[in-house]
């Protein structure tokens, strides 16, 4: 397992967009990106194979999120369009243990995203 870094959350207004990033130390193979609303369990939300090939969203966020990689830069990103103040959390970054969607356990330390409405 290596450790995630996750960055680029901030605060954003409702339709607006982000761009969160994930590098890690070493190489990975599946990766995902999971979200932590306050008072709610943790969530997946997007996954990718190591080459990209395959990717997998969750019915809240298919059609507005797009997950990608940069093996070169070891860095797994997550594109957010048109957000809504549902997708206020904070969000993680992990290797897929399962897929595609149960994480191994390698969280990283979150970044926040809040939407506003």
């Amino acid at each position: 397992q290596v450790q995630p870094v996750e960055s680029g959350g901030g605060l954003v207004q409702a339709g607006g967009s982000l761009r969160l990033s994930c590098t890690t130390s070493g190489r990975t193979d599946a990766m995902g990106w999971f979200r932590q609303a306050p008072g709610k369990e943790r969530e997946f939300v997007a996954s990718i194979t190591y080459h990209g090939i395959s990717t997998h969203y969750a019915d809240s966020v298919r059609g507005r999120f797009t997950i990608s990689r940069d093996n070169a830069k070891r860095t797994v990103y997550l594109q957010m369009n048109s957000l809504i103040p549902e997708d206020t959390a904070v969000y993680y970054c992990a290797g897929i243990g399962d897929w595609p969607t149960k994480a191994d356990g390698s969280w990283g330390q979150g970044t926040q995203v809040t939407v506003s409405s």
